[in-house]
Parts: C-alpha cells; structure tokens; sequence
C-alpha cells in the first residue's frame, strides 16, 4: 500500500492537488493506496506525552507502519516543509524507519526548491528512510483552480510513481530489504 500524507490545511491547498493527483495515478495503476489528509484528520501539536494517544495519531502511525511508501505532499513557509508535515513526522516516530519516502512540493516561488532537504535528512538520518531522489517542486503558475494545469508537473507526478513504485518492488524482490 502507498500511503500519500497531504499536511496542508489550507483550504485551497496547491499541494493537497498534487496529492489528489498521486492518487489517482496510483488509483489508474490499480495500485492499493490511502490519502491521509491533515485538513481532514487534524493532528494535535507533539508535546512528547499525551498527543501520542491521540485517535488520529494511531492512525497515522498504523498506516505509516503498514506502507511499502509515503508519499508527502507539502506546502513550502519559510525555506521548509509547513509544521504540520514535520509534527506528523514528530507523532509518529518509529513507524517511518526503513520507508520509501517522495516528495511533492507547492511553494510561491523558485528559490525554495531545495526546501525538501531538511527534512529528508531528518528522515535519512533518523529512521533510515530511504528518499526518492525525485520529487515534484511546483510554483503557482503550475495550478488552474482544483487542478494541474502545468502538463510537465503532471509528467513528473507520473515520473515520481515511477521510481517509487520501482524502488517498492526492487526492495520486495531483493534480500537486502532495509534493516528495522
């Protein structure tokens, strides 16, 4: 199962359309996959306690455990991934270790297209995920209304399926499958 994580909560989120796009490419390729979408599904901020506890925590861990990928769709503030993004990685922890991990990216302008880094560390070095070395970065004019209006952004959306879903079946087909 792939799992894709919109962390926008902005109602007319350009990220939460890529999402949506991902799925229903993966929906196309009659590849099992669940949206989680955090505008719909809100999580409480990570306070190292109780948060954990929380109903749609536990459900986000169990679908972050149970994926063969995620794939992570986020807006870009301030040079980085938004805080809802980062505070689901905070609340669900060790359910990321060993992941196949994407990214898609909306943000307002080209200079923050190395945005994904930060935290594509954090999970390399953390839980040992393993990035997808493409990912999608789109600025507003990639965007009609609820749409992709930009067909090379539509393009790599398929193109990042790709070499996720590749990366899915080479690790299921190899007995050097990421250590827990």
């Amino acid at each position: 199962m792939i799992l894709v994580i919109s962390s926008s909560l902005h109602p007319g989120s350009r990220s939460r359309i890529m999402a949506r796009a991902c799925t229903s490419r993966l929906q196309e390729l009659a590849t099992a996959v669940t949206l989680f979408d955090l505008a719909e599904s809100p999580l409480p901020l990570c306070d190292g306690a109780t948060a954990y506890g929380d109903s749609n925590v536990q459900q986000l861990s169990g679908l972050v455990e149970n994926a063969d990928a995620i794939l992570l769709a986020s807006p870009v503030y301030n040079y980085d991934v938004n805080s809802a993004a980062k505070n689901a990685v905070e609340l669900t922890g060790r359910a990321w270790t060993g992941k196949i991990v994407g990214m898609m990216l909306a943000a307002g302008g080209q200079g923050s297209y190395m945005s994904a880094m930060g935290l594509a560390n954090s999970l390399m070095l953390d839980f040992r995920c393993l990035i997808v070395p493409r990912f999608i970065y789109a600025t507003g004019e990639s965007f009609e209304g609820e749409a992709l209006a930009d067909e090379s952004i539509q393009e790599r959306v398929h193109l990042l399926i790709e070499d996720t879903l590749r990366l899915v079946n080479g690790l299921k087909d190899s007995s050097l499958q990421p250590e827990s």
